[in-house]
């Protein structure tokens, strides 16, 4: 489909004062303007992310309550649970946690759990407490979730059971009745970077006991490559601490990772040194398959295996499931893209709502996302879940989805989500119906410039800025991700020196500007190929990456999007 290319601003007097401060190319300058990086100082912090950028834990609200809680949990040798979600944030956070709290704590007296994604959901379980319970447990520590499971959590006060809750997630007006709440975003927490992931909060709980029980900070580091791993995979913003964190957790990962860590590294055949986007793509949707398709215990375990060829086995588990996802995720959406078009409204609607009782409901979020890249819509995707219909939506950006299944709440049993993302539940006989009723609201409330693709360009530059030194330069902008992507370039007038499809799918670029040529790949454009053959020259959006070949660098482009040059 065709996408709106979209230049970001950026004062050129700012740029030109930032220029004369780092004798770098005006292009990286007008980036970091754009990233609200204008001095010198603010620079120099951004290009060397590390230690020197973590904040003191104990800026946190409760966190001297918490630590407390927890040395009163050790001198009275009590038992503790340590509760996560079923993610990868989750996951990771349970693994942290629950092995540092072994290095630190008498073993026998921990345990951990992690609630199955479709018996119990989301959040604090019933399950879990009775678990604690059962257990003899008189604290439960809740990692990335637990801010809003004010009743359950009321309920294991009753039973005896304090809970301490680690969470990153927007407060409702009610907070849980617990012993410390540990969140950046509650009223009157003065922490001053509010976008921790749930595993990053539970990081700056560790980091709070080591400093407290005299520990050195290795005690705590020794985790990292587990809270990179959790930053990537859930989509925080790479800004500020979180920034520092996926930086060191890098290093941990190309240096000495966990056992576990290593087995997905080596099943997704990738070698170090890693970046954020091979986090993202190869170890981040190995341990999340193991929620969606059977339990997310196993990854727990994987994370807190010491021994290297037991946690292969385990890594191989998860790599079992990412293979089944993949298979249930191309399967689905192929038959879900085949419901839509057979719609006799498909043309005329500004939303897609599609229904199967046989599709697996722990892929049916990501692929209301796939069936976005096809048809550029707010999409929910249902599936039958006993005697409900239920399902995940996804929104295209600058659209509140949340208020529009919100408006069709008389058709469902539940929902719950936020701007982008939701999950419902309604009776089988609803789904007509809802499927009119939503779209009905979508086209009542949606811009039509929402429903065209946006690609944000960061700067135009031609092939002669491409140079070693400018890449060497880009590069620190990693790591990359919300709030912080990796630059997107524009070059226009550009000639076609002779591409080719790979796999009928993607196309092998040969591009020249003046005398300076560039190869460069284009992943599913196989159907503008058209453009090529019929344009003299040709605009290009683009990443700008390093190829390694036998031994070899070169500097190649991924290209985003091309059009013929008017």
């Amino acid at each position: 489909m065709e996408k709106k290319w979209t230049l970001l601003p950026a004062e050129a007097q700012q740029v030109e004062a930032l220029k004369e401060s780092l004798k770098i190319n005006p292009a990286i300058c007008r980036i970091l303007i754009q990233r609200g990086i204008d001095t010198f100082e603010k620079a120099k912090e951004f290009f060397n992310p590390g230690t020197a950028a973590l904040h003191d834990p104990f800026l946190m609200k409760d966190m001297i309550i918490a630590v407390e809680r927890i040395k009163e949990a050790f001198r009275k040798k009590e038992n503790i649970l340590i509760f996560g979600d079923y993610d990868v944030d989750g996951t990771t956070a349970v693994a942290m946690t629950y092995q540092y709290f072994s290095a630190v704590y008498d073993p026998s007296h921990l345990f951990y759990y992690v609630p199955h994604r479709y018996r119990e959901g989301y959040g604090v379980s019933l399950n879990g407490i009775e678990l604690a319970k059962e257990k003899g447990c008189t604290l439960i520590i809740s990692l990335d979730c637990g801010i809003k499971s004010v009743e359950l959590i009321g309920r294991a006060k009753e039973m005896g059971i304090d809970f301490i809750v680690c969470d990153h997630h927007l407060p409702d007006d009610t907070l849980p009745p617990a012993f410390a709440i540990l969140n950046a975003k509650q009223d009157g927490c003065l922490y001053p970077y509010k976008e921790l992931c749930g595993c990053g909060v539970g990081f700056k709980l560790i980091s709070a006991l080591s400093f407290s029980l005299g520990l050195p900070d290795e005690t705590h580091f020794r985790y990292l490559d587990l809270v990179a791993t959790a930053i990537a995979a859930d989509i925080v913003p790479m800004t500020g601490e979180n920034r520092s964190l996926a930086t060191l957790g890098l290093q941990k990962i190309n240096t000495n990772p966990s056992p576990g860590i290593k087995s997905l590294i080596e099943l997704g055949g990738i070698k170090p040194p890693l970046n954020i986007s091979n986090v993202v793509f190869v170890i981040a949707p190995r341990v999340n398959a193991a929620g969606r398709m059977d339990d997310a215990l196993k990854a727990v375990k994987m994370f807190i295996e010491k021994d290297e060829q037991k946690a292969l086995e385990l890594a191989k588990m998860l790599h079992s499931d990412n293979h089944d996802r993949k298979l249930a995720d191309s399967s689905i959406t192929r038959e879900a893209l085949e419901i839509l078009v057979a719609d006799p409204k498909f043309e005329s609607r500004k939303s897609s709502v599609v229904f199967h009782e046989s599709w697996h409901k722990g892929v049916v979020g990501i692929v209301a996302s796939r069936l976005i890249e096809h048809h550029y819509r707010p999409t929910v995707v249902l599936t039958r879940s006993g005697d409900l219909v239920t399902g995940s939506a996804r929104s295209v950006p600058g659209f509140n989805l949340y208020e529009a299944i919100h408006a069709c709440r008389d058709n469902l049993v539940a929902y719950g989500g936020h701007f982008a993302a939701a999950g419902l539940s309604m009776q089988p006989d609803m789904v007509d119906r809802f499927r009119e009723d939503f779209d009905s609201v979508v086209c009542s409330t949606i811009s039509p410039n929402l429903l065209v693709p946006e690609i944000l360009i960061d700067a135009e530059i031609s092939f002669l800025d491409i140079t070693p030194s400018f890449y060497n330069t880009l590069s620190r902008f990693e790591p990359c991700g919300p709030e912080n992507m990796f630059p997107v370039f524009l070059t226009r007038k550009v000639k076609n020196r002779g591409s080719y499809l790979i796999k009928n799918e993607h196309i092998k670029f040969s591009l020249q500007q003046e005398n300076s040529i560039f190869s460069g790949i284009g992943f599913r454009m196989s159907e503008k190929m058209k453009i090529l053959d019929e344009s003299e020259n040709i605009d290009i959006l683009y990443c700008i990456e390093e190829n390694i070949w036998n031994g070899n660098r070169s500097l190649q482009l991924r290209v985003i999007d091309f059009r013929a040059t008017p």
